[in-house]
C-alpha cells in the first residue's frame, strides 16, 4: 500500500528543477527468502524505471548478501537498473555485478579514505603503517588520480600522522578515483 501511495504521489508531482524523478522500490526481507521474494514479485509488478534492493549492508555475512542478491536479481526485470543500496568494498560490487547488479552506493570509499585505508590495484594499504615512513612511491603506481600524481606514500602518511585535514581530502580523491577506475575496468 506504501508503494502505491508512492507512485500516486509521483504521479502527481510536477518534475523538480526542470528534471524528471525516477521512484525505485525497494526490495526488503533481510535474509529471510520468501520475504524477499515477496517483496521483489510485489515491486516487479510496478514496472518502475528500476528497483533497489536494500538492507544487504547491514552487517550480514557477504554468503547472505551474495545470495540474497542472486534471489533478487532472477525476480526483478533485467531489462530495469538493479541498484544495490550501501554496498561495498570493490569484491563485492565484483561479485554482485556478476549476480546481475547495475547500480551502487556505498561509504566505504570516503570512510575507509578518512581512516586512512587506501585501494590499490594491490589490494587495500593502510597508510599509517610503519613501512610507508620512507616510502617513496605512490600509492598505486597505475593509478592517474591527483593523489598518486603529486604525493608519495610517505608523505600522505605524514599528513595523517600530523592530522593536517588535507590527508583526508587526498586519500579520499585517491579512493573515488579507484572505485571509478574499477568499474570503467568492469564495463570494459
Amino acid at each position: 500500500r506504501w508503494l502505491q501511495r508512492c507512485f500516486t504521489a509521483m504521479d502527481e508531482s510536477e518534475p523538480k528543477y526542470g528534471y524528471e524523478q525516477a521512484l525505485f522500490p525497494i526490495v526488503q526481507g533481510s535474509t529471510y527468502k520468501d520475504l524477499r521474494e515477496a517483496s521483489a514479485h510485489a515491486i516487479s509488478a510496478f514496472d518502475a524505471v528500476g528497483n533497489a534492493i536494500g538492507g544487504l549492508s547491514v552487517g550480514e555475512p557477504d554468503e547472505d548478501l551474495y545470495e540474497m542478491t542472486d534471489l533478487v536479481c532472477n525476480i526483478l526485470p533485467k531489462d530495469k537498473p538493479r541498484y544495490l543500496m550501501g554496498v561495498g568494498t570493490p569484491i563485492n560490487l565484483l561479485e554482485c555485478i556478476a549476480l546481475g547488479v547495475d547500480m551502487f552506493d556505498c561509504v566505504i570509499p570516503t570512510r575507509y579514505a578518512r581512516q586512512g585505508t587506501l585501494f590499490t590495484r594491490m589490494g587495500k594499504l593502510r597508510i599509517m603503517d610503519k613501512t610507508f615512513r620512507k616510502d617513496k612511491y605512490p600509492l598505486d603506481t597505475a593509478c592517474r588520480c591527483y593523489t598518486c600524481q603529486t604525493y608519495s606514500r610517505m608523505v600522505l602518511r605524514y599528513l595523517f600522522f600530523t592530522k593536517d585535514p588535507l590527508a583526508e581530502t587526498l586519500a579520499t580523491i585517491h579512493n573515488l578515483t579507484f572505485y571509478q577506475d574499477l568499474m570503467a575496468d568492469i564495463r570494459r
